[in-house]
Order: C-alpha cells, then sequence, then structure tokens
C-alpha cells in the first residue's frame, strides 16, 4: 500500500483514527449513532485513500456519477461544517452553579450503568450532583433513570447507591424515579416525584446533567413548564466525550423533529 499524494495519508490517517475509536466503543457495547457514524465514515475513508487512483479514473469515465460524487461531498462538507460549529457551542457551555442558588430540589438525570454500576458519564453527574447536595444538606435529590437493557437493577437505584457509598448522603433525602428512558421522561415523571414532596416545576431546582446535555436538556424543561431552574453540567470523559457529542447532535435534532421544545 503505496500513497502518492497528501490528500490519500489525510484521508487515511483521518479514516483509520475513526474507524479504530469508533470499533472499540462499540466492541465495549455503546452501540448508538455516536459510535457507528464515525466506524463507517473512517472504514469509507480508509478504502477511498487505498483507492482513490481507481476511483477517479472510474468517475472521470461516468459523467453523471462523477457530479452526484461532487454533490454528497459537498452536502458532507456542509454536515461537518454544522458538526463543527455545534461542538464549539457545546465546548463552551458549562454551567456551575452560583453560591447564592438555594435549590428546593435537585434533579440529576440519568445517563446509563453497567453491569449495576454507573458508566463514567453518569458518575460525573452524580460527582457534580453531590456537590450542590453537600452545600444543601436538606434539599431532596431526584435520582431519575429506569431499567437499562440486561440490567437487573434500575439506573435510579445505582445512582442512589452510588451516593451513598461514595458520599455518605441521607438516603432519605434520595428519591428514586425509576420509569423513565429518555431525557422528556426523566423531566416528566419527576413532577410526580416532586408533586410528592409539595413541589412542583415552579420550584427553584438544580438540573444536573452532562455538559453536552445542558443545551436540549433546558428546552425540554422549560416546554414542560420549568420555569426556574438552573442548569449544573457535569464534564464528559475524554474517552468518549466527542461520540457523546456526535451522538446528541443527532439527538437535538430528533428533539426538534418530534417537537420535544
Amino acid at each position: 500500500m503505496k500513497f502518492k499524494s497528501f490528500k490519500q495519508i489525510l484521508f487515511f490517517i483521518i479514516g483509520l483514527i475513526l474507524f479504530l475509536d469508533g470499533l472499540i466503543l462499540i466492541a465495549l457495547k455503546k452501540l448508538h449513532l455516536g459510535t457507528i457514524l464515525p466506524f463507517f465514515i473512517g472504514l469509507f475513508f480508509c478504502v477511498y485513500a487505498i483507492f482513490y487512483k481507481k476511483i477517479h479514473l472510474f468517475l472521470n469515465q461516468k459523467s453523471t456519477l462523477n457530479k452526484f460524487w461532487k454533490m454528497g461531498w459537498t452536502l458532507f462538507s456542509l454536515w461537518a461544517i454544522s458538526l463543527v460549529g455545534f461542538f464549539i457551542y457545546l465546548s463552551q457551555s458549562h454551567q456551575n452553579i452560583s453560591p447564592d442558588f438555594k435549590p428546593q430540589a435537585i434533579i440529576v438525570l440519568g445517563s446509563g450503568i453497567s453491569q449495576g454500576i454507573p458508566t463514567p458519564t453518569l458518575a460525573m453527574r452524580l460527582d457534580q450532583g453531590a456537590i450542590v447536595a453537600k452545600h444543601n444538606p436538606n434539599t431532596w435529590m431526584i435520582l431519575s433513570g429506569g431499567l437499562d437493557f440486561g440490567e437487573k437493577i434500575t439506573e435510579a437505584s445505582a445512582m442512589k447507591h452510588y451516593l451513598i457509598e461514595k458520599y455518605q448522603l441521607d438516603p432519605n433525602k434520595l428519591l428514586e424515579e425509576s420509569k423513565s428512558t429518555s431525557t422528556e421522561l426523566n423531566l416528566k415523571n419527576s413532577q410526580m416525584i416532586l408533586q410528592q414532596q409539595g413541589l412542583n416545576q415552579h420550584a427553584t431546582l438544580a438540573i444536573v446533567t452532562s455538559d453536552f446535555h445542558i443545551l436540549r436538556a433546558a428546552s425540554i424543561a422549560r416546554k414542560q413548564g420549568y420555569d426556574h431552574f438552573q442548569m449544573i453540567s457535569a464534564p464528559t470523559p475524554l474517552s468518549t466525550r466527542y461520540n457523546a457529542w456526535l451522538r446528541e447532535y443527532f439527538a437535538y435534532i430528533s428533539g426538534w423533529v418530534l417537537k420535544e421544545y
């Protein structure tokens, strides 16, 4: 395998990085658009780099096909630009709680567990939630997350165990919302838990989620009538950060199409 142009080398290097990134995460059972898409884009880039000359010789003989090929690259470039813009926005969306903010309740949104243990992404959300709870020891904390596929306990239960074991938080202040399977349901079902404590969506709330999830979660919360809340962002582990951001790109579009906000 010998590359004769910088363009071929660049496509192969980028393709190999994307392919291996997707392959490793898929092997770790992280199967979603944020891992599948890099896998296939990377595979395509590698094949394109290897057969670059043959592909273009063939296209030069097929004028109509060549036009579609160029159109496809134009559309891909526009999509990539929009994705980069979305990534830049997410990188600047960190939100921390102000010292004088006193929430009546804290809602931590679920993000998945593995064999009963919070994933690194969820653990970081819980760590942020614990910081807020430590500063507001009499505040209710709602742990929102249902039963994941293949798991024996709910996310909410795993979240509660994590907070008790690591931070020794008062179990009586940790309320489980264990039926939701999406951000929309996280916030909708949490309203019922709030009502049981004499609160509602108009209460002063802290909503804890990942940095990449702030934009969509806040939009959904407003649509559901939450009107006095502050978003608290947790960092995303570097190993899965950009895959999570890519997944969120499509999730945000999906939420808009489904009129979740």
